[in-house]
């Protein structure tokens, strides 16, 4: 059965290109508020959360999509629905001039309310480490 599509808005509060779009690209910068530690090989993305020595769990996301100063899509490498993916992408707000980070992700139906938790407790980590 196919996902569901969740999105979820949030403004930050930078009007920095450069900034937000590092915070939504950049593996160390996506590491601070996404998972404990990203490495990228090609276009392959290696998330891990949890310690290294220690139980942790590991994930990894091919790269299907990037447009500079625009968007970052992902799908990961153990999805069975062939249309879901992540896609992280910055939008400007006409009336602050800030900017909008809109997440697009896919769940199951009973899993939509933790996917969305999920990305409220990222969106913390954004927000606690980067100050937006």
């Amino acid at each position: 059965m196919p996902k569901q599509q969740v999105k979820i808005e949030r403004e930050l509060k930078s009007n920095s290109q450069s900034i937000i779009w590092n915070l939504i690209s950049e593996p160390d910068q996506l590491a601070r508020w996404l998972a404990d530690d990203i490495q990228k090989q090609g276009d392959l993305l290696n998330f891990r959360w949890g310690e290294l020595y220690a139980h942790h769990e590991t994930r990894q996301a091919k790269v299907v999509a990037k447009v500079k100063f625009h968007y970052l899509r992902f799908r990961w490498l153990d999805e069975e629905d062939a249309n879901a993916y992540v896609e992280l992408r910055m939008e400007k707000c006409d009336i602050t001039d800030d900017y909008i980070l809109v997440i697009t992700d896919f769940a199951d139906d009973d899993d939509v309310d933790t996917l969305k938790d999920l990305w409220e407790d990222n969106l913390l980590r954004l927000r606690q480490f980067s100050g937006l």
